[in-house]
């Protein structure tokens, strides 16, 4: 096969397993705003974030990371939102596809444990020029990590270099995490350099 025709079969398979994830109903039922899966990629990407789920912003808009969190983030990869959407570059991949409700106390319930399961073996197979995972948050890290995983979410960001060279622990950039971050000096010092430098390697 020819490096034309791989290229051609890898779009296609993920153009399927990219329109099979956006028709999906499975959490109907559970939804409250109802469903609307937001993923986003392209066979060539080589940067994979994963992150929790949609927030009410992201599920209205259809634009992953479209709210304050997703500028931090954007400020953390020092990456503009021209190539934070370029889907050739950067693969978006959220651990529960649609928006999961309200917990009742202020924040967003956990992504729906039917998604991970169901949507990401197929698309990480689908993007076999990933080099770079992002796991952001805990529920990112409960999923991927074996190797590398600590107690706490403080203390797996702090092991990041045991992740590597493929998974890259951070903390969620809501701004409910602020105080994390004033409280955590060495992440803004030691690992986002790191990350900075990988990234703009990759992209």
């Amino acid at each position: 096969m020819t490096a034309r025709a791989k290229t051609a079969d890898l779009t296609a398979g993920l153009d399927a397993v990219l329109r099979a994830a956006r028709a999906c109903r499975v959490c109907a039922a559970d939804l409250p705003l109802g469903p609307r899966p937001i993923v986003r990629a392209r066979a060539g990407a080589r940067l994979l974030i994963v992150g929790q789920a949609p927030g009410t912003r992201v599920h209205e808009t259809g634009i992953p990371w479209n709210d304050p969190s997703g500028e931090r983030l954007r400020d953390w990869l020092a990456v503009d939102r021209a190539t934070f959407y370029d889907q050739s570059r950067i693969a978006i991949v959220p651990m529960g596809l649609c928006y999961p409700g309200r917990d009742g106390r202020g924040g967003d319930r956990p992504p729906r444990p039917e998604c991970a399961p169901l949507w990401h073996p197929p698309l990480i197979a689908a993007l076999p020029a990933v080099e770079l995972t992002l796991l952001v948050g805990r529920y990112a890290q409960a999923h991927y990590l074996s190797k590398g995983r600590r107690r706490t979410l403080t203390e797996t960001v702090r092991a990041w270099a045991d992740c590597a060279p493929g998974f890259l622990p951070l903390p969620h950039p809501s701004w409910r995490n602020t105080a994390w971050l004033k409280r955590n000096p060495w992440f803004a010092a030691e690992l986002l350099p790191e990350l900075r430098a990988r990234v703009r390697v990759l992209l």
